[in-house]
C-alpha cells in the first residue's frame, strides 16, 4: 500500500473514530498532496515526495507551536504539537544524532572534504542519503561541527 493510500485510509478511520486531531493532521497532509499534484509539476507523487511534504508540514506546525507559546496561547500550541506527532508517524524511523554523524563522517571521507568550504558538497550528498531519516537542521549542524 502506498503512503498516499494509507493516508486516505487513515482519514476514513479518524472520521469513524471521531478523532479530530488525527483527522485534521491527515487532512492537512492530503491537502498538500493534492496541491502538489495540481501545481502542474507532476500528476503523480511517489512516497519520497510525500515524505518531503510531511516533513515540511511538521516543520510548519512546530514553528507555529513556538509562536503560540510565545504569544501565551498554550491550547493552540498543544494542538499544533499533537498534529505534528500524528504526522511524524508517516515518516521513516528517524536516525539518532550519533547515527547521522557516522553517515556524514563517511561522506566526508568519500568526498575528501577538508573544511567549511566543502560544506555544500557534503550537504548535497548527505541530504539525499538521509532524506526522511533526519531533518536538514541536524544534518547541517553535524556537518558544520565535523568540518569546522
Amino acid at each position: 500500500m502506498s503512503l498516499e493510500q494509507q493516508i486516505q485510509k487513515d482519514i476514513v478511520e479518524a472520521m469513524k473514530a471521531h478523532d479530530n486531531v488525527r483527522l485534521e493532521a491527515v487532512r492537512a497532509i492530503k491537502s498538500e498532496i493534492l496541491l502538489a499534484k495540481t501545481s502542474g509539476k507532476s500528476d503523480t507523487l511517489n512516497d519520497d515526495g510525500i515524505i518531503r511534504i510531511i516533513q515540511k508540514l511538521i516543520k510548519q506546525h512546530k514553528e507555529s507551536a513556538d509562536l503560540y507559546a510565545a504569544g501565551g496561547r498554550p491550547e493552540l500550541e498543544k494542538n499544533e504539537l499533537a498534529e505534528s506527532e500524528v504526522m511524524e508517524k508517516y515518516l521513516p524511523k528517524q536516525l539518532s544524532e550519533d547515527e547521522v554523524e557516522t553517515v556524514i563522517s563517511g561522506i566526508i571521507s568519500e568526498t575528501g572534504a577538508k573544511g567549511l568550504s566543502d560544506m555544500g558538497k557534503v550537504m548535497g550528498i548527505a541530504s539525499k542519503r538521509l532524506a526522511g531519516q533526519s531533518d536538514g537542521r541536524t544534518i547541517s549542524s553535524i556537518t558544520k561541527k565535523l568540518l569546522g
